[in-house]
């Protein structure tokens, strides 16, 4: 089963949230919806425009830890090498599935 670490926008250069999950369609879900409560349901961080494909789950959650820690400026050039556009990737959350 594969684990995700992904990063949440608010928008380009704005709020961001790192998360982990081992469905990550699933989740954006309830992020794009406003399902849960929290974090990024109160600053609207619904934007996905990052995220990693880990094994094991203690992989994802020590990738998970290690990116919260990091400045902010190192997060924006992880984004932005692979994602310049800061595109919304959910869409791309389908081909993985299939």
């Amino acid at each position: 089963m594969p684990y995700f670490v992904y990063i949440l926008a608010s928008k380009r250069n704005g709020t961001l949230y790192v998360g982990v999950t081992n469905d990550l369609a699933r989740r954006m879900t309830a992020h794009k919806f406003k399902l849960i409560p929290g974090f990024t349901r109160q600053y609207d961080v619904t934007l996905l425009v990052y995220f990693e494909t880990f094994e094991s789950v203690l992989e994802a959650r020590a990738r998970e830890r290690s990116l919260k820690r990091w400045r902010r400026a190192w997060k924006l050039k992880l984004i932005e090498d692979l994602n310049p556009d800061w595109r919304d990737l959910t869409d791309e959350l389908n081909t993985l599935a299939t």
